[in-house]
């Protein structure tokens, strides 16, 4: 028996841009509460995992599509399902609706990791995950690892800040979405067009203090966005591409 959580929430004033639009860190932020309620409502929170497990779920990928932009004053349901824990990644899938109609999707892959040397433990061994996943429901889109051009531009510095941070005391996944959009100059982005997906992959903790160097990129109609740390370390990366906006 598939089993998923579904939550409705308004688009509201501090998560729109200029033209009434959702940004995309605000959506992430939306799309990470309904993961967090429903491992609250599925029986594994945060609380069981750190007590039972001495661990925290850490996001490592994140993509998700919009059809079209999501507008403010719009009420947005998330429903949102797993895919079962096996090995040390587990799979969390999301419908977007508006009104009950289809509006994007989005899938994620998490790892759990051991609060005390940061290793990633294997799922099988966490009791609160057995059948409580999505069944048939469940997606087939797997998220693979970003393959950057060759020739990626420098654009500009980013320096950690106590504001990006979360209660896991390093930087919100949600965060490097505002990175991105802001190394884009997404306030310059034509009227007639809005950024219909994004996939971020999440490979090193940043935290307050560290300074990225922001890298553009482009192959196609694909553009590439690079955190990279001050010992030439990748840290997030990330790829966009930009729908038309239709009347």
């Amino acid at each position: 028996m598939s089993q998923f959580y579904e939550m409705t929430m308004p688009i509201d004033s501090r998560d729109v841009d200029g033209r009434g639009y959702c940004k995309a860190g605000p959506l992430l932020g939306h799309l990470q509460e309904a993961a967090t309620q429903a491992a609250e409502h599925g029986g594994f929170t945060r609380e069981i995992i750190v007590k039972r497990y001495g661990a925290f779920w850490m996001l490592t990928r994140v993509w998700y599509r919009l059809e079209r932009p999501l507008h403010w004053g719009e009420n947005l349901t998330i429903r949102t399902w797993h895919r079962g824990g096996r090995a040390a990644t587990m799979y969390r899938d999301y419908d977007l609706l508006v009104d009950g109609e289809p509006v994007g999707e989005c899938v994620s892959i998490w790892v759990l990791v051991r609060a005390s040397d940061r290793k990633i433990l294997r799922l099988e061994s966490v009791e609160e995950l057995q059948n409580t996943g999505g069944g048939e429901l469940c997606k087939t889109k797997k998220l693979t690892k970003l393959r950057l051009p060759q020739e990626m531009e420098p654009v500009c510095h980013r320096r950690m800040q106590y504001s990006d941070t979360d209660i896991n005391g390093h930087v919100n996944n949600c965060r490097y979405a505002d990175f991105v959009c802001d190394a884009m100059e997404m306030q310059n982005l034509e009227e007639d067009k809005f950024l219909s997906q994004l996939q971020i992959g999440y490979l090193a903790e940043c935290r307050p203090g560290d300074e990225l160097e922001m890298r553009l990129g482009q192959e196609g109609d694909m553009h590439f966005v690079q955190g990279m740390d001050e010992e030439g370390k990748s840290r997030f990366e990330a790829s966009v591409i930009f729908g038309e906006v239709l009347p």
